[in-house]
């Protein structure tokens, strides 16, 4: 799935909203909980997730050049796991491994991360106060 249909998916970040999602929520709907609850602007290229109360369908939002994608999973059978969120509460973010983990059913708690090296986070600038 990723190179196909989301070749920059590794400079991407994945953010998993925290709450449940009604899904009959669209673009509209979905890009106003992005930019209130997560307060990024969808069209940054980030990758956007969100469950429904039940754990059995999830819809991924993404920039796509010159507009907005969603893409729908409805589980026949199980359940996705839902993460725990970050001290703010509002959302997890992931990586492309861990997308592909939660979307291929594996639980997420039970998964061993061996050491590898990342790159140092890049200090947030703050804003001047005018």
């Amino acid at each position: 799935m990723q190179p196909l249909l989301f070749p920059a998916l590794g400079q991407a970040r994945i953010y998993l909203y925290a709450q449940s999602v009604d899904m009959r929520k669209s673009f509209d709907g979905l890009h106003a909980i992005i930019q209130s609850e997560f307060q990024r602007d969808a069209r940054g290229g980030d990758l956007f997730l969100f469950l429904n109360r039940r754990l059995d369908r999830l819809k991924l939002m993404i920039w796509d050049r010159d507009g907005l994608m969603i893409l729908y999973k409805r589980l026949e059978r199980g359940t996705f796991q839902r993460p725990r969120p970050a001290t703010d509460g509002v959302s997890v973010e992931m990586d492309a491994t861990d997308l592909a983990l939660l979307l291929a059913g594996i639980e997420l708690t039970s998964v061993k991360r061996r050491p590898r090296y990342a790159v140092p986070a890049a200090p947030r600038a703050t804003p001047s106060p005018c």
